[in-house]
């Protein structure tokens, strides 16, 4: 059921206050401020998509930002058995208006259809400097398994969303958070997977790296290679050596050509196996397989070895990434003195 919280009930010198407390407590805490002293509007209206949050907010000018204070209130809360909302990569269309994004060093102007990345457990600001519209969808950081290294090139950023994978994208949360469908939690499990497949591709297009040999003559042979390797990762023989001789060159060739893509071959293989592992061990359908199975699945042959690296690139152990608890609402409504409000937005 969809939440919709909005100010236009709210006495004029409390809406600002007001709306800084739903946010927090429906998405995350930041520091909200607004230009002058005028009136101020807002709506989201959020809901729940397997372990996603699907959000649109239609709002007057106003600026969010997220500070170390909230990311460490957060983590400290989350520790005693409160909710966390500091592990999360959100992702956004701007579908009316223009936003400033400022993360890692980043500034980004978003203009009208463009995405915007940025992720909660560091701080960022989102400046809108007029009325706007946005959709917004909010992805459990271990659901999304791209290394960190990979995430942090896209967060901070404005993204086309006309062509290539952000045109897919882009098109896809529009349409998705426009009517979030009811349907059972098997079906919104995928359809939450193919969100965040999609978001892993798009920043797998935006991270690779032109071939130091020169892309007209090396980057066909180049993508050619990667696509076998994605087609070949559950086969545990799967190497440098088979792919050398798949494709006719030498292995030291292979290793030149992957020279101005900032990973070697084994390192490519080994971090794809671990993206899909990762993924499959997150979904909610997951528990029908061992951890063990999902390993050899993916060409990891030998389970004590594939938890060293699972631990490595992800910090969590096999286990302790599936047993992670997927992004879920507080309970309790947007803070005291709103039940009423949240109880007849809840039912809208």
């Amino acid at each position: 059921m969809a939440l919709v919280l909005t100010t236009a009930s709210v006495p004029d010198g409390e809406r600002l206050a007001y709306w800084r407390d739903a946010l927090g407590r429906a998405l995350v805490p930041t520091a909200v401020t607004v230009p002058g002293d005028g009136p101020f509007e807002a709506r989201l209206r959020t809901e729940r998509l397997g372990c996603l949050r699907v959000s649109t907010v239609d709002a007057d000018a106003h600026r969010l930002r997220r500070t170390p204070a909230h990311i460490a209130d957060e983590r400290a809360g989350a520790e005693a058995g409160g909710p966390s909302g500091a592990d999360y990569v959100a992702v956004g269309v701007q579908r009316t208006g223009t936003a400033t994004l400022i993360q890692d060093g980043r500034r980004s102007v978003v203009e009208e259809g463009d995405l915007f990345v940025h992720d909660t457990a560091r701080p960022y600001s989102l400046d809108f400097p007029g009325r706007f519209t946005a959709h917004v969808v909010h992805m459990p950081r271990r659901a999304v398994a791209v290394p960190e290294e990979e995430l942090r090139q896209v967060t901070g950023t404005a993204i086309g969303g006309g062509d290539g994978v952000g045109a897919l994208l882009a098109n896809f949360l529009t349409s998705l958070t426009a009517s979030v469908p009811r349907c059972a939690p098997a079906v919104a499990a995928r359809l939450a997977t193919g969100v965040v497949d999609l978001f892993a591709t798009l920043v797998d297009e935006r991270t690779r790296r032109p071939s130091a040999l020169g892309a007209d003559a090396a980057a066909p042979l180049v993508e050619r290679v990667r696509d076998h390797i994605d087609r070949s990762l559950g086969d545990p023989d799967l190497s440098p050596q088979s792919l050398a001789a798949a494709h006719h060159i030498s292995v030291r060739y292979l290793h030149r050509l992957f020279e101005g893509e900032g990973v070697t071959v084994a390192r490519l293989i080994q971090q794809r196996r671990l993206e899909r592992c990762a993924r499959e061990l997150a979904r909610a359908d997951a528990t029908a397989a061992t951890v063990s199975a999902v390993a050899q699945r993916w060409g990891f042959a030998n389970p004590a070895h594939f938890s060293r690296v699972f631990r490595a690139a992800y910090g969590l152990s096999p286990r302790e990434w599936r047993r992670a608890e997927g992004f879920a609402v507080p309970d309790g409504g947007p803070g005291p003195g709103t039940l009423g409000l949240w109880s007849s937005a809840a039912s809208a």
